[in-house]
């Protein structure tokens, strides 16, 4: 369980200006900045590899305003970026950091781009849920993994201490709250003490931590956990301990598309171009077109924990340009069927309610039937054959909730003042989704986590 100890207790071997536990995109994105600042600073990693929760995402980052956008004449500004988080949240979400992540957006992604040579572009074939703007920029494959490659290539370019097999066990600070360092626990069981004059939390949120999810968040417990398994509240438990305040422990990012029993995301593209989602009766049971974190709950409610995505081969076709999605036409989890009959033969849903179904769907695209669960279907198009299909059930992909920080992504305590030298960014951190699932907007975890990690390497390089 990680602890704070006595800094009288400590053995530093040595001090570095700024210490980073975490080599996410929040991580190495804090590290790039304060070495952008002329810190020197030393990220610790507790894997064998740098990759984290961002690997396992599609790696999007949301900015509003971006020349990547104008290029496309996608006209954009961070008032609508802030307008349709506090849309999304319904209000319930920390105002000023919404509009100031919104506000860095744009300069972050370009910043990324130019500075740290992450080959981002504009995704312009789809709008995800929630966003009024086509705003989210990835790599070319829109890969997590990619991402981390990119900004992993930055580190090594610039030649910055990443030290591996490196788990951050314990916290060395005085009774202001101020830390004077780190221990660490090499694979040998050896522990090494770090000293630091500013320390980044970047090692995520809890949605690896069952205690910490039945707690916080008991409704996504029973969901299957598609995260970094390191996400076990480390941050969370420190700043805690140190008298910070935590708020929206509540949030989470769920998502109502991971392919039951393969461990591969269906990207939301197949809803969003019309797709939709039954259960085993051959049953609509929601708004899919609400957003796929909120779904997972929705998903998890029916009869075995599963729902089965209908879409068709135009859907299909515009998929592949993801990854992810090839990875699941790779794993043989997407099924091909040429007709009602085909379908409800290799789902194993009734096909007389399958059929029915479709049908009902078909007509609420053209305008002839109002769907019950409040979905607009008349944007897009009828499914036809050849139809493809995918059983899915719910998922926990990572925490939203976390400690309060400011714009400089200073640790906050329950009064409003920062602790003195302890900052916070991504998962670890308050994120702007709100108190629950429903608020997740698509990107919302890597804003928080670049814009915010940007934030905190500048600030802690400023202490040195």
């Amino acid at each position: 369980m990680p602890a704070i100890l006595n800094p009288a207790d400590a053995n530093f071997i040595g001090t570095i200006p700024v210490v980073v536990i975490g080599a996410g995109a929040c991580g190495l994105s804090a590290a790039l900045a304060a070495n952008d600042a002329g810190a020197e600073v030393l990220i610790l990693e507790r894997d064998d590899s740098a990759m984290g929760t961002t690997a396992m995402s599609t790696g999007l980052i949301p900015g509003a305003g971006t020349r990547f956008q104008r290029e496309r004449g996608v006209e954009d500004s961070p008032e609508l970026f802030a307008a349709d988080i506090h849309a999304k949240t319904g209000g319930q979400v920390n105002e000023q950091l919404v509009a100031h992540l919104a506000r860095v957006s744009a300069d972050t992604v370009e910043w990324l781009a130019d500075h740290c040579h992450v080959p981002l572009s504009l995704v312009d074939t789809f709008l995800y849920p929630g966003h009024s703007r086509m705003r989210m920029h990835g790599t070319p494959n829109r890969t997590g993994a990619e991402l981390m490659g990119a900004l992993q290539g930055e580190i090594e370019r610039r030649g910055l201490d990443l030290l591996l097999s490196a788990q951050a066990t314990e916290l060395f600070a005085d009774d202001t709250g101020r830390v004077h360092g780190v221990r660490i626990r090499r694979p040998d069981g050896q522990s090494e003490d770090i000293g630091c004059d500013a320390l980044i939390l970047a090692c995520c949120g809890f949605a690896g931590d069952p205690e910490l999810v039945q707690r916080y968040i008991p409704e996504i417990a029973s969901g299957t956990f598609f995260g970094h398994p390191g996400n076990k509240g480390d941050a969370i438990r420190w700043g805690e301990a140190l008298g910070a305040k935590l708020s929206d422990m509540h949030a989470y990012q769920g998502h109502g598309g991971l392919a039951a029993g393969q461990g591969v995301p269906i990207l939301w593209a197949h809803i969003v171009h019309g797709g939709f989602q039954v259960n085993t009766q051959g049953l609509r049971f929601s708004n899919e077109a609400r957003g796929y974190s909120e779904q997972a709950v929705d998903i998890l409610a029916q009869p075995g924990h599963v729902a089965c995505s209908i879409f068709d081969e135009r859907i299909h076709e515009a998929m592949r340009e993801f990854d992810d999605y090839r990875d699941a036409l790779e794993a043989r989890c997407v099924l091909r069927a040429d007709s009602v009959e085909a379908l409800a033969s290799q789902t194993g849903i009734p096909e007389q309610a399958l059929a029915q179904t479709l049908s009902e769907v078909a007509a609420m695209v053209r305008g002839e039937q109002v769907d019950a669960f409040g979905r607009d279907f008349t944007r897009g198009q009828v499914l036809v054959p050849p139809y493809r299909a995918v059983k899915v059930t719910g998922a926990l992909f990572h925490t939203q909730g976390g400690l309060e920080v400011d714009d400089h992504a200073r640790v906050l305590r329950a009064d409003g003042t920062p602790l003195p030298n302890l900052f916070a960014g991504g998962g670890a951190a308050r994120g702007i989704s709100g108190p629950g699932a429903s608020g997740y907007l698509a990107g919302n975890g890597l804003i928080t986590a670049t814009a915010l990690g940007r934030a905190a390497g500048r600030a802690a390089a400023s202490l040195g």
